[in-house]
């Protein structure tokens, strides 16, 4: 199943894209992780995204693009994916079915913009692997240390409260209108996130099985 994760950021697509790769055996494919690694690399894609992360705008179209290609071509992803941070705007989802990718469903993850915040502020990454963590909903066995590789777990720069309010802006203005476009190709299933994530799980899969 080629899936697509779409929801404003601290929604919980990260979390739920992890339950749905664990659940079909197919990878979640994170443009966030990947455009981090690079920066993390010091690569030139690193260098290129750092400008529009740090001040929580979206990384142009052509970076992310050329990323996704080459991401899909590799062989875990012949027999499904989940795009999670992919597309955020309508070009991007254009040039998604230029490249004769398709997609069979599209799952929203809804979450008032109040939640969001509050979620987001207490968000904690791993800098080694990636994996999300959160102080409230989802902490890790040892406090501040990631279970799957042991890295010390920091907070985005990216999820402090002033960038949180300038990336929901951003998403209501350029990524939701994506909702109507998936929604006229009959590929959208919206959820409404619930505060216990195995509640927002069971919803996201019902809706896979529809």
């Amino acid at each position: 199943m080629k899936l697509i994760l779409l929801g404003a950021p601290g929604a919980g697509k990260g979390t739920q894209a992890e339950i749905i790769s664990e659940t079909l055996r197919i990878p979640t494919i994170s443009t966030g992780n990947i455009i981090r690694e690079a920066l993390k690399s010091g690569t030139e894609l690193g260098r290129k995204a750092k400008g529009y992360m740090d001040s929580g705008q979206l990384v142009p179209d052509d970076i992310v693009i050329g990323i996704i290609r080459d991401r899909l071509a590799q062989p875990d992803c012949a027999d499904g994916f989940i795009l999670d941070g992919f597309p955020r705007t309508i070009p991007q989802a254009e040039a998604l079915d230029r490249m004769g990718v398709a997609i069979d469903r599209v799952i929203e993850i809804e979450v008032a913009d109040d939640t969001i915040a509050r979620r987001v502020s207490g968000r904690r990454i791993c800098p080694g692997c990636g994996s999300s963590y959160h102080v409230d909903y989802k902490r890790p066995t040892v406090e501040g240390i990631c279970d799957r590789c042991g890295d010390t777990l920091v907070q985005r720069q990216d999820d402090r409260p002033d960038t949180v309010r300038e990336r929901l802006s951003v998403y209501h203005e350029q990524t939701e209108p994506l909702k109507s476009y998936y929604a006229a190709a009959g590929k959208l299933f919206v959820v409404e996130g619930q505060e216990e994530i195995a509640d927002t799980s069971r919803l996201v899969l019902a809706a896979l099985e529809q």
